[in-house]
């Protein structure tokens, strides 16, 4: 007897074939059998009606390190059909720390990836562990919503090593390299899929630090990679230098775009290790990333391994009055900050409130590295500023710009932003793109999941949780890019399934799920693409410490399977918690 019978489904298999009807049957956790019409009794038959019948999406650059410690929903990937992510991305996490350690490794990942530090100061179980396998041993004991991968990070592995040295950026010594390479090694044996390090400006601890690893030179890289190549399994991740600019106003980055790519090539081919990498169009260099790709498919046809990483969307950093904005770190709007919302927008309609908020200039956190610092100092970019309420066709034309707008109403820009946020009832949210948007359109995007050398990542998910909401990609790729883009050509289905799936699933070295396979585990997802949509964006104060977060919301996921157990019923959690850690083998 079959547990479930999935009837009269479109069979999208994730191996990147013609979908196909017929139905799919699991039994113990696997795919039992898959396509035509099945007989036999099952315990649970569900009617597909000709909806998608899919893998569950493995999301392989996700930031859920602290959350997993104390979360089982997995949300918000678990909502979106997601079945395997794989977490410790860009250089930061939790393990290994020793005695005394945890608010540094805190400070880094808040400064990073915006968690609130004191979500996890007191949402984390911290002494369960100090080494990267006893991080590993303790989720191995809980349970969720889907299954969990992770990757060892630089940051604490300097941190653990070097200590103050790691923190500052200063050289390693021979001895240092040895120790931080054996810890990578005994990681990576004990389950690791791999391991990450960032080496852009923009990454830095609240406490202004660029993350541990930023400067490493060429010998200290070549080390880690070689600690894979030892432990003979595992994914090198890296953002490079000059990912999203020049950053001149921290300095200016240590190396050119295309320079990292010659390093990436030689770690991989000689680690024998696949490495990938984020790759993004930035307004400075809007057509860098072409020469990056043409350049990688030199290499790789020279031995390298190498896996350029790129988005879905432009990336955007959102403003509200109950998040991030522009005006956050003005004097007059800090004396106001901690009332109520109602009471607040009673003072900043006040036209003395206004014009003295205008007047102003921002004053520092004291913490330089907070996303308040970030947002409030960052370069004001009217022209890639939209309404949140305006791309919701999510290629909207220059003409809705607030550049445009502030300019047909005769207003300042920042007059213009202020009189919005303010407006209504305080709580629309602005978007300000940063990357995929310099020409206005999804047209670069489009090329870049086009190209057989990327791999489709970059979610984010459980991360910038009050300032980025890119985790909603997997349902995005469905609902823009398969069923409404209008501006432009559409991605396959069978394309955009396979790609966050079997392909990612693959790099992971994760072969036991990711397709429609007989044998397979069965990681589903039965998707009623006629509905499918996204949710309004709302703020949810619900981390620990009453810690908020942005969640959009998916319809149209009539199941998702995972391990064989259904995780969601029609877009709602069943408190089913089939999900477990997944080890590199």
């Amino acid at each position: 007897m079959y547990d479930t019978l999935i009837k009269g489904a479109t069979l999208v298999d994730g191996l990147g074939g013609p979908a196909v009807t017929g139905d799919l049957a699991i039994a113990g956790g696997r795919i039992a059998a898959v396509g035509g019409r099945i007989t036999g009794a099952a315990r649970e038959t569900l009617d597909a009606g000709g909806a998608l019948a899919t893998p569950a999406w493995v999301d392989i650059h996700t930031h859920y390190d602290g959350q997993v410690t104390w979360d089982g929903a997995m949300e918000p990937s678990a909502s979106h059909g997601v079945g395997t992510v794989v977490m410790g991305n860009c250089g930061v996490g939790f393990a290994p720390v020793a005695p005394g350690d945890e608010v540094t490794l805190i400070e880094l990942m808040e400064g990073v990836e915006d968690i609130p530090g004191t979500a996890l100061h007191e949402g984390m179980p911290w002494g369960a562990w100090t080494s990267y396998p006893e991080y590993l041993d303790f989720l191995a004991t809980r349970e969720y919503a889907l299954d969990v991968g992770s990757l060892m990070a630089h940051g604490p592995v300097r941190n653990h090593v070097m200590g103050e040295r790691g923190r500052r950026n200063q050289a390693a010594s021979a001895d240092d390299l040895r120790a931080m390479a054996a810890l990578v090694t005994e990681g990576v044996r004990a389950g690791a899929l791999g391991f990450s390090t960032s080496r852009i400006l923009g990454h830095r601890a609240v406490r202004g630090e660029p993350v541990p690893g930023t400067f490493a030179a060429d010998d200290e890289v070549l080390a880690l990679a070689g600690a894979l190549k030892r432990a003979g399994r595992g994914v090198f991740q890296m953002i490079p230098s000059s990912t999203i600019g020049s950053a001149p106003q921290l300095g200016g980055e240590r190396h050119s775009l295309l320079s990292e790519v010659e390093l990436m090539a030689r770690l991989s081919r000689e680690s024998g290790r696949p490495l990938t990498f984020t790759l993004m169009q930035v307004d400075e260099w809007k057509d860098l990333w072409r020469e990056v790709l043409e350049r990688v498919a030199v290499l790789n046809r020279d031995g390298a391994r190498l896996y350029p990483q790129v988005g879905v969307r432009p990336t955007a950093i959102v403003m509200s009055l109950d998040t991030y904005h522009s005006f956050m770190r003005r004097p007059s709007y800090l004396a106001l900050r901690e009332l109520p919302l109602a009471r607040r927008l009673e003072q900043l309609r006040r036209p003395e409130v206004k014009a003295a908020i205008l007047a102003e200039s921002n004053v520092a956190h004291e913490l330089p590295g907070k996303m308040e610092n970030v947002v409030a100092f960052a370069r004001a970019n009217y022209p890639q500023t939209f309404a949140l309420a305006d791309i919701d066709d999510c290629e909207p034309l220059a003409s809705r710009s607030f550049a445009a707008l502030a300019a047909a109403a005769g207003q300042p820009e920042e007059a213009f932003l202020y009189d919005f946020l303010v407006g209504g009832e305080g709580r629309d949210f602005v978007v300000r793109f940063f990357t995929n948007y310099s020409e206005y359109n999804h047209d670069a995007l489009h090329e870049m999941q086009m190209n057989d050398l990327t791999v489709s990542g970059l979610s984010d998910a459980g991360a910038h949780v009050s300032v980025i909401f890119d985790a909603v990609a997997p349902t995005f790729l469905l609902t823009h890019w398969v069923r409404d883009r209008q501006r432009g050509p559409r991605l396959p289905l069978e394309r955009v399934v396979h790609r966050q799936t079997q392909r990612n699933a693959q790099l992971f070295g994760l072969h036991d799920r990711g397709s429609l396979e007989v044998g397979k585990r069965a990681d589903v997802n039965v998707i009623d693409m006629a509905r499918l949509s996204l949710g309004p964006l709302a703020l949810h104060r619900d981390l620990p410490a009453g810690g908020a977060r942005l969640l959009q919301p998916a319809r149209g996921y009539v199941a998702t399977y995972v391990n064989g157990v259904r995780t969601r019923h029609f877009d709602r959690d069943t408190g089913a918690r089939p999900g477990r850690l997944v080890r590199s083998r």
